[in-house]
């Protein structure tokens, strides 16, 4: 990894099962590596969260829209920056940009378009999107995208690989004894990723981990059949509260596992 500690980087925009919270737990228990890869990027909450980038960094998802939102900061914030000049935060506008056919749009277009409702969708969701509502806070400052983005283009732009890819061609790709793979796949019998994630694909990624040459933690939630599908590898046990299911009820608590293909080294008092 490298020697240089940098300042940890806020996501560029929220994600439904986002690992924000849990990035103090997570980011201790990864490997010594050369290479990071993210599998299923998402909100990428580790990869911009992490003090100290790898030498070679991957994000990786099979979501079109949202790798294209991770090229264009990367290599274009100014003209991105420049799409949200006369925009507003509105229920209205939010159904409208629904309703907009991608096809016509640039790339810019496309990005900023996806980052207007990622940014207003209730909990991240990418299906099934609803206008959500805060009275605490607003839930995106259009005023301010420039100073919020500007160190998140630094961080994509120094290097980091961005791409497309199904997890499975990802990792054959990277697959070498120093790539530390980070997967945060769809959770079992949950909605609103917006890509299907079927049984067979969390078989086929058991197997993976238990083959390739890379080290692997996977983030998913708390299920039996999950223990089975991964019995053997390292389980660690871990809660945190989401409330995407009911907007008008309290958070409940989602028990979740983080499984490893390796013996973490810190562990004491993480979980």
């Amino acid at each position: 990894m490298a020697a240089i500690l940098n300042n940890p980087v806020n996501p560029i925009i929220p994600w439904l099962g986002g690992k924000r919270r849990l990035a103090d737990r997570l980011i201790p228990l990864m490997p010594q590596h050369e290479c990071y890869v993210e599998l299923f990027c998402g909100g990428a909450a580790l990869y911009f969260l992490r003090p100290v980038p790898a030498s070679v960094e991957v994000l990786n998802d099979i979501n079109g829209e949202l790798v294209n939102l991770y090229r264009i900061v990367q290599h274009h914030p100014e003209e991105f920056v420049r799409q949200f000049k006369w925009a507003l935060s509105s229920r209205q506008v939010f159904k409208w940009l629904q309703q907009q056919p991608v096809e016509p749009l640039t790339d810019i277009q496309r990005a900023a378009r996806f980052f207007y409702l990622q940014h207003h969708a209730f909990g991240g969701k990418v299906a099934g999107q609803s206008f959500g509502t805060a009275t605490t806070a607003p839930s995106v400052n259009l005023l301010r995208i420039e100073e919020s983005l500007s160190a998140a283009h630094l961080r994509l732009a120094a290097g980091t690989t961005v791409e497309n890819l199904p997890w499975y061609d990802c990792l054959a790709r990277y697959d070498r004894s120093h790539t530390f793979f980070y997967a945060d796949p769809p959770y079992w019998e949950t909605e609103g990723y917006g890509v299907p994630f079927s049984w067979d694909q969390y078989e086929r990624l058991s197997d993976a981990m238990r083959t390739c040459r890379g080290k692997v933690m996977l983030s998913i939630n708390d299920h039996p059949a999950i223990r089975d599908c991964f019995d053997g590898l390292v389980f660690h046990e871990v809660g945190i509260k989401y409330s995407v299911a009911n907007n008008q009820a309290a958070p409940k608590e989602s028990g979740e596992l983080v499984i490893t293909n390796y013996q973490p080294e810190v562990m004491g008092g993480l979980f």
